[in-house]
């Protein structure tokens, strides 16, 4: 599978992707700076964690405007995979391609946790398959701007089409307020588009993909992305094999 993956000035996660995406997992993929338009040698698409010209104004609001952003609207359009991770979460919500925006963080704080949780809402999709309803992943997080909002209609709506893949949780899968470490309506952590090959997520998967870090569950999202999408078969993590159900 061949990656993009987007770099605006500012962005300083693109290189960790490309090595997750390269070295970890044995994958071609290459940067793409955000003045580029042609994306058609990719199958699959990451914006990446950092700060976008600088989160001038807020989050995404300038790199909304980029060259490549039409560009990754008409992939998106065509069914191909893109996630993007933090700020390039942000960037998504601006650009339209999700629904909803990233606020300040409810305690007002920049938030730089190795070790925050979030648990696996639905597994039907690209994006989780590797996954099972009610797993918690152990991902780092790093933000100002990640308290996700939309209004009810949309939450409402998002909750019905069973778009949101990841709560924030504790240790063993508790959502709850304390759990919820930025303010998120719903504990949400991230969510995935209407027709299922768009997703945004807050935590960084690609900061949990070997086990020096001290995890590898951000790895389980990167290989759901490069099988073909076959809900119902089995999955293999870490050494033991797990049944992926229905939830």
């Amino acid at each position: 599978m061949h990656f993009g993956i987007i770099s605006f000035p500012g962005s300083n996660c693109d290189r960790d992707c490309l090595h997750v995406v390269h070295d970890v997992m044995g994958h071609s993929g290459r940067l793409v700076w955000h003045e580029e338009t042609d994306l058609s040698a990719f199958d699959a698409l990451i914006l990446p964690g950092g700060f976008a010209h600088g989160d001038y104004l807020r989050t995404g609001a300038i790199a909304r405007f980029s060259p490549v952003m039409d560009a990754i609207g008409a992939f998106a359009g065509l069914g191909h995979p893109v996630i993007g991770i933090c700020n390039g979460f942000q960037i998504l919500c601006e650009a339209g391609l999700l629904p909803g925006a990233l606020r300040r963080n409810a305690n007002q704080h920049f938030i730089c946790n190795t070790r925050a949780h979030v648990r696996v809402e639905n597994n039907h999709n690209r994006f989780m398959q590797r996954l099972n309803v009610g797993d918690v992943l152990t991902l780092p997080i790093r933000h100002g701007e990640g308290s996700y909002y939309c209004d009810q209609s949309t939450l409402a709506s998002l909750e019905a089409n069973r778009q949101i893949l990841l709560r924030y949780s504790d240790a063993t899968g508790n959502i709850s307020t304390d759990a919820n470490v930025n303010g998120s309506i719903g504990s949400i952590a991230g969510i995935m588009s209407e027709g299922g090959n768009v997703f945004g997520l807050m935590p960084h998967p690609e900061a949990a993909s070997e086990t020096l870090l001290g995890s590898t569950d951000g790895l389980l999202i990167f290989q759901s992305m490069v099988e073909p999408f076959a809900f119902g078969r089995a999955r293999t993590r870490d050494s033991g094999l797990l049944g992926v159900r229905d939830g």
